[in-house]
């Protein structure tokens, strides 16, 4: 199904249920061919920020009983955004973001594709070829190069994924939508919207002094990771709501990506399968607004943390709900924006011509920046929504829905193999001194009339806060 007739803009807003007379409010400038993709790229970032923008501007609007702002979408920030852990520095020092296992492997078929970022999932991943965790990376590579070079994809990826680790074969569009686990995602809403309970409305007065913040004086419990989720939280932490992050003690995370991510947000440590982590938990629960939820299916529910759960014990309260894979057979698979983008056919459609070149990448990670924000725009939507109704809302999107979005039903607006246009990102990169050290870092492209221009305060040491509310 195609729906070329309408912008992505327009078919984003529809999908979130705003009302299409606000698509009047914004407006677009900025230089022309940034992200050049033979896919719509640039469209998905650029509607993606629109609507989030929109949402925030449209929450303002009731929540202070004003016009809505006009909206303003600068296709330079949306592009620096798109790509801002490549812009980060840290006193100068660039992060590296993909480690030497993450990265494509000739097969006996075909190609694939593995994600080895952290160290569990690298050492799971040469635990299949009988290697130790701390075999050198030298050493990794060529062994799993040899091992892959005479297997064929389907028995990699089985393998790979039983052991724990992660590995896609790289598949084309349309053998993604012949298979079983790509139809089933096909078949879903690009954001799926319930009402699953009752509750009172949250008609909650922005802070004095902050009259057009639109989430000013709410609270968001951030259960996220790696970019997605965390994007979407940074926007709500930009728009006004104290954001609290909470990770698992036990299970790694990447200082860097927060660094990049972190923006606005506390970080606290919590085990949750202890009782000091439930209780600490539950007292939080109780005074938030909003859970933004980015981990795989079935991780956090076994903690009896399901949306139902969660909305009896907290009436009213607004679940953003996030994942690589969605809905059928790899629902709780762990997946990142790069396997993806292999499996849905996005880097066959972006390969460089050539039987032996590898399959190939978008010019940023706009599956997990533009979900990032397109669920910031859910949440927002929602709370307009429980602003004027009440009850408790559910929100959930995915990676893999995202992807069918670009790869179906984006309108084109380059032509194949275009190339970028004059662009220099240090126009919308700024500096700010941090915990962590001296930062460079995008600003944030979501903009409306009276919006912030940057985060009330940059990232922390992960884990390195109060478990509390900054406010009674």
């Amino acid at each position: 199904m195609t729906h070329a007739r309408i912008s992505g803009t327009e078919q984003a807003w529809a999908a979130l249920g705003g009302d299409p007379a606000l698509l009047a409010h914004i407006g677009t400038s900025g230089p022309d061919g940034l992200l050049p993709a033979r896919l719509p790229a640039m469209e998905l970032a650029r509607s993606a920020v629109a609507v989030c923008s929109l949402a925030a501007a449209e929450l303002a609007a009731r929540r202070t009983a004003r016009p809505v702002p006009q909206v303003r979408v600068d296709d330079g920030a949306v592009a620096t955004a798109f790509t801002s852990e490549r812009h980060l520095r840290i006193d100068g020092r660039a992060p590296t973001n993909f480690a030497p296992l993450s990265r494509f492997w000739r097969t006996a078929d075909g190609w694939v594709r593995t994600h080895a970022n952290y160290p569990h999932h690298r050492a799971r991943l040469l635990a299949t070829l009988g290697l130790p965790a701390d075999t050198s990376d030298d050493i990794a590579v060529d062994a799993v190069a040899a091992s892959f070079a005479g297997r064929r994809g389907p028995e990699i990826e089985r393998t790979v994924y039983a052991a724990g680790g992660l590995a896609v074969v790289a598949r084309t569009p349309e053998e993604w939508a012949a298979d079983p686990r790509g139809a089933a995602v096909a078949g879903t809403p690009l954001v799926a919207r319930d009402r699953i309970g009752g509750g009172p409305a949250r008609r909650t007065a922005a802070l004095a002094g902050e009259p057009l913040l639109p989430a000013a004086g709410l609270r968001v419990l951030d259960l996220t990771r790696v970019i997605a989720g965390p994007v979407a939280t940074r926007t709500l932490a930009l728009l006004g709501a104290d954001v609290l992050r909470i990770d698992a003690p036990q299970l790694p995370e990447s200082q860097d990506a927060h660094s990049d991510t972190g923006f606005g947000k506390r970080s606290v440590d919590l085990d949750l399968g202890s009782r000091p982590g439930t209780a600490a938990f539950d007292k939080l629960l109780a005074g938030a607004d909003v859970v933004v939820i980015g981990y795989r299916p079935g991780a956090i529910e076994r903690f009896g943390l399901t949306p139902k759960s969660l909305t009896a014990r907290r009436p009213g309260l607004v679940i953003g709900r996030i994942s690589a894979w969605g809905h059928g057979p790899w629902a709780q698979r762990r997946g990142f924006d790069s396997l993806v983008q292999v499996a849905t056919g996005i880097a066959s459609v972006e390969a460089a011509a050539g039987p032996e070149n590898p399959p190939g990448a978008l010019p940023a990670q706009a599956l997990d920046h533009g979900t990032g924000y397109l669920l910031a725009a859910a949440v927002l939507r929602a709370l307009t929504e429980q602003h004027d109704e009440g009850g408790s809302r559910l929100v959930t999107l995915s990676l893999a829905r995202t992807a069918a979005w670009l790869l179906d039903e984006l309108p084109a607006r380059h032509e194949p193999g275009a190339t970028a246009g004059s662009y220099d990102a240090e126009k919308w990169l700024t500096e700010t001194d941090s915990p962590l050290g001296r930062l460079r870092h995008a600003r944030p492209p979501v903009a409306f009339d009276g919006s912030p221009a940057d985060w009330s305060r940059p990232p922390g040491p992960l884990g390195a806060d109060a478990t509390a509310w900054l406010t009674a």
